[in-house]
């Protein structure tokens, strides 16, 4: 339990004291990964430059920096777009041209949509939220509510995109195809997408536009337009949002509403948005990597894959063993990596379709990270929109009902023509 205590420190420090102060806020999440990283340091046998290095190479490795840099885009891109107007032009548009009833359903199918295209839900997330929000501040949506609508959508992409980096990996851990894995996948979650579009259609009911709705300036609606288009098309979401903060400097300063310096301003205000997201995320990646060092992911591997008989316990316990390397790691395509190994051999022994082992191992990633409150979808959400990462989790449907749905399509060996 050594290998495991540095994320018991912190579920302790944050969840724990948080729950019993009844606030939320009580306990800055950035302290409570600091005191329990440098709890996490103590655990490491050896001199404290070996230990540091060890937290280092969580801390920096490739995923991680990518992410950094995403957060930190994504931070400029939309401050300066905000400051430009784009915001309140692009809110204009939607609820000029958008029935309010389908306000709701139209925005999680975006969701679902630039996901699936661009295989990542860090940047759809990124380009929709502060529009999301925007809607839902003009319109009176409850703003958690919108942000866990977005959020959630952006795993429909995530789990089925043919370019996601969970599905490659899933699909070459299990030795299939992707446009097979793609089969069965989606026979478990479609009709969760669809049930979510006819919920939010009847929770849009009571949706009320502004009677008065200011002018659209499609100039200023430009970025996000050029944001979704490119990232449809598939571009690197670091040229897509590199692309659209170039286009609100353009714009903004071609049109008045900032001058070269005020767009640097703008920028530097959207980057230090960012800053305690991007101290989390550090820290996180290194405790993190000293629990896989001292064998915390090996102790959860062995304690699940002890006792398996059958294929429902074998498809249960891979389902099992991604979400709990997934709240370990918090990154669905690592708990993936580290887990599908394992999971390939529990397949084999147990005679599992390796089409279902591949969906199995990527809807469980799915579902555990779309609900934890310090996975980088929520924090990105939570640090775009200003909300506590608490408030976002309990209006993320999608990834709750996609996690149930696997459940029921493994009790029922659903679909059975792969089973």
């Amino acid at each position: 339990m050594k290998a495991l205590s540095p994320l018991v420190v912190f579920l302790i420090l944050y969840l724990v004291t948080s729950i019993v102060a009844q606030d939320f806020y009580k306990v800055p999440i950035a302290v409570a990964f600091l005191i329990s990283s440098v709890y996490a340091l103590l655990t490491v046998k050896g001199t404290m430059n070996e230990r540091i290095a060890i937290f280092a190479k969580g801390a920096g490795n490739s995923t991680m920096v990518l992410m950094l840099a995403i957060f930190i885009l994504a931070g400029a891109f939309a401050a300066s777009a905000k400051t430009m107007g784009a915001v309140d032009a692009t809110v204009n548009l939607a609820l000029n041209y958008l029935p309010e009833r389908f306000v709701l359903p139209g925005i999680f199918l975006a969701s679902c949509f630039i996901s699936l295209s661009i295989g990542t839900s860090c940047g759809t997330i990124a380009a929709l939220t502060p529009l999301a929000v925007g809607i839902a501040q003009q319109a009176e949506i409850d703003i958690p509510l919108m942000v866990g609508l977005v959020v959630g959508g952006t795993y429909f992409g995530d789990n089925l995109s043919f370019i996601s980096d969970t599905t490659i990996v899933a699909t070459q851990t299990q030795g299939c195809s992707m446009r097979d894995k793609f089969r069965v996948n989606i026979r478990i979650v479609a009709p969760v997408a669809i049930l979510m579009l006819i919920i939010y259609y009847f929770l849009g009911e009571n949706v009320s536009s502004p009677t008065e709705n200011g002018d659209v300036n499609p100039w200023l609606v430009a970025p996000y337009l050029a944001v979704v288009v490119l990232a449809i098309l598939g571009l690197n979401v670091l040229i897509v949002l590199a692309i659209g903060l170039a286009l609100t400097g353009i714009i903004g300063m071609s049109m008045g509403n900032y001058d070269l310096f005020g767009w640097f301003a703008a920028m530097n205000e959207g980057m230090m948005g960012m800053s305690e997201l991007i101290i989390m995320t550090i820290l996180a990646g290194g405790m993190l990597e000293i629990i896989r060092y001292n064998g915390g992911i090996d102790l959860i591997i062995k304690a699940l894959t002890r006792n398996i008989h059958g294929k429902r316990g074998g498809e249960l316990s891979i389902a099992a063993l991604t979400s709990l390397v997934n709240i370990c790691t918090a990154n669905n395509t690592v708990a993936i990596i580290t887990a599908g190994p394992i999971a390939k051999d529990i397949a084999q022994r147990f005679r599992i379709d390796p089409r279902r082992s591949a969906s199995i191992l990527d809807t469980a990633s799915c579902f555990t990270q779309g609900l934890l409150p310090y996975g980088a979808q929520v924090l990105i959400a939570a640090g775009l929109s200003q909300l506590n990462p608490i408030a976002i989790v309990p209006n993320l449907f999608y990834p709750m009902l996609i996690g149930l749905a696997l459940l029921l399509a493994i009790l029922s060996r659903y679909p059975r023509k792969f089973s």
